[in-house]
């Protein structure tokens, strides 16, 4: 992170000891030790955050291109399904205009000619 060397702590050491004088220099040092900590801490969380968020986003582009690999799957799968059915409902359509002429000349079943009434007669 930093490029800090022993030297340079070395010096830095040595400043603050001239400055804050021995009394307050252990407590300024632990109080520089919980900043330190706190701000690991919260630099820590922030990357955690950032990398589960792009874990989230990795997952939600596969889950979209899988469901778009299927769809286009299901898609060939129904192709040959939909033409049968549009050419059975032409078929159909065409049975319909025939049919009505075929059941007109077709006479209507009598209940006197049913073999149930001749039997009992």
């Amino acid at each position: 992170m930093f490029d800090i060397g022993f030297a340079e702590l070395l010096i830095i050491a040595v400043v603050a000891l001239l400055v804050l004088g021995p009394e307050k220099l252990p407590t300024a040092i632990r109080t520089l030790g919980l900043w330190v900590g706190k701000f690991r801490r919260t630099v820590s969380g922030i990357q955690a955050e950032i990398s589960e968020e792009l874990r989230l986003d990795e997952m939600r582009r596969n889950a979209a291109i899988e469901k778009e690999r299927l769809d286009r799957e299901l898609a060939e799968m129904q192709t040959p399904f939909k033409a049968e059915q549009k050419t059975s409902r032409d078929g159909k359509a065409e049975a319909n205009k025939t049919e009505p002429a075929a059941t007109a000349a077709r006479p209507a079943p009598d209940e006197t000619d049913s073999p149930r009434n001749k039997a009992d007669s």
